[in-house]
């Protein structure tokens, strides 16, 4: 079973070895078959494609198994960029391995990594957060879940939800710097730095753009006597046993110098667990 990452804007960045393995399938696997008819259309290939996607996943899961046992050439793809990034396809691949069958990586396109190093934000430490909730009270507290990761955040963001996404961003993170870039690989690309309510006020003015984002936003900067994520939880947990949320987070604010705001956020979710 072959994973193979597609282009996420501009065809040019299918490799020749990505070509290959469409060209050579049984079958292509794939979230929506017009969106990857399309694209084996433009390179001249015709394959046979299967949808495969979190709401029939469970059920074809076993046919698609078996294919694979039978020595069928299995592609995964998304329908851009690299498949099993905030996609499904990760338990098709631990029971193809379950199951002796050889998995491999066809590299390429991530609209995840394009946006990261096109940031100018940290690289040495990320984490990919995907798609947040819809729903404004269920985003609040994924966000805040998110506020203690050590290293830089990836978020991606469809363009209409983009301006109320960044305005919780920047109430649970803070004045963070973060960029949007958004149509990557795109003739019109973009990349929009600045901190994140500076990104929050201006998208609320200009209104949602075009094109799916990545939202990329800064790790939280090591707070006074140079306490980690890590660290301000280990306090806040430790004030709880005998505080309350709003006492706990007071009494961190005064030893560490952050915002007592910032760690009441920290302290609900913490409570929460």
């Amino acid at each position: 079973m072959h994973l193979v990452a597609t282009p996420i804007g501009n065809l040019g960045d299918l490799s020749p070895r990505a070509r290959a393995a469409l060209a050579e399938a049984d079958v292509v696997l794939c979230e929506d078959t017009r969106v990857t008819a399309r694209l084996l259309g433009l390179c001249g290939i015709h394959r046979p494609l299967q949808s495969y996607h979190e709401h029939n996943a469970a059920r074809r899961r076993p046919e698609i198994l078996e294919r694979l046992r039978a020595g069928a050439t299995v592609v995964v793809v998304s329908d851009a960029g690299t498949p099993l990034v905030s996609d499904p396809g990760y338990k098709l691949v631990r029971d193809a391995i379950d199951a002796g069958i050889e998995v491999f990586a066809v590299p390429g396109p991530s609209a995840a990594i394009a946006g990261l190093i096109v940031s100018g934000l940290p690289t040495d430490r990320f984490f990919v957060a995907g798609f947040l909730p819809t729903r404004r009270s269920q985003r609040r507290r994924a966000i805040a879940g998110l506020a203690p990761v050590p290293g830089t955040l990836v978020v991606f963001e469809a363009p209409r939800r983009l301006p109320d996404t960044l305005t919780d961003l920047a109430a649970e993170l803070g004045d963070r710097p973060a960029a949007v870039a958004r149509e990557l690989t795109k003739r019109f690309e973009e990349v929009r730095r600045a901190t994140l309510p500076e990104l929050a006020a201006h998208y609320a003015a200009a209104g949602a753009p075009r094109g799916e984002a990545v939202i990329v936003i800064g790790p939280a900067e090591r707070a006074r006597g140079g306490a980690t994520p890590e660290e301000l939880d280990e306090l806040l947990a430790k004030a709880l046993e005998s505080q309350s949320p709003a006492a706990a987070s007071a009494a961190v604010a005064a030893a560490t110098g952050l915002p007592r705001r910032e760690l009441y956020r920290r302290a609900l979710a913490l409570k929460c667990r």
